[in-house]
């Protein structure tokens, strides 16, 4: 039987190799909640959102809130305004995280970071799926091209400003290339939206 000072360890050697670590992970070990209080009161662990620690001295880079996002929401993918920021495409810089959820599911509980729920279905949210390793933590977003297409299917959302940028800049910066902006077209059924544009671009 482990001693209770094994536990605090646990949870240190948990938040280091995965960065952020979750009250609901340390549930599943068999945990109590109070040793993450207990730590936070001794500086041994930071809150970095609701339910959510790191160490002190984790390597917290301009990305936070997308690792954050997807430790609340594990089964989401980021997308849109916060996929373009993430591929460094164009000039957005949104105040809340963009996350997709796939039709159907439940909505996410989660209140912190502050977050877009937005919702795919079939080929539009498992395609383009790219994962990427974000403070220790393999973050899913999706790629370019996927993102573009999907900034046309949502062009209401964000506006038609913002998906003619994005597409000017991903063809020009050669983050990818007409053929793969095509195929997304088709999944996200954009084409008849995004042909004109394409046609004057390329």
């Amino acid at each position: 039987m482990k001693r209770c000072g094994s536990k605090p360890k646990q949870i240190l050697e948990l938040a280091r190799k995965k960065g952020i670590v979750s009250a609901s992970e340390i549930d599943a070990l068999g945990i109590h909640h109070e040793h993450l209080r207990q730590m936070r009161l001794a500086s041994q662990l930071v809150r970095v959102g609701r339910g959510l620690y790191s160490l002190p001295d984790a390597n917290i880079t301009a990305h936070h809130g997308l690792a954050q996002a997807s430790k609340a929401i594990p089964k989401g993918v980021i997308c849109l305004l916060s996929a373009l920021r993430f591929h460094e495409i164009g000039t957005q810089a949104p105040s809340e995280v963009w996350m997709a959820i796939e039709r159907g599911t439940a909505s996410p509980q989660s209140k912190h970071p502050r977050t877009r729920i937005v919702r795919f279905s079939g080929k539009a949210f498992s395609e383009g799926v790219k994962m990427h390793a974000i403070e220790g933590l393999s973050v899913k977003v999706y790629s370019p091209a996927k993102t573009v297409a999907d900034c046309f299917k949502y062009r209401n959302k964000i506006g038609l400003d913002v998906a003619l940028e994005s597409l000017r800049e991903v063809l020009q910066t050669r983050k990818c290339t007409a053929d793969e902006l095509w195929r997304y077209a088709k999944i996200c059924r954009v084409t008849n939206v995004m042909r004109p544009y394409m046609e004057a671009t390329v």
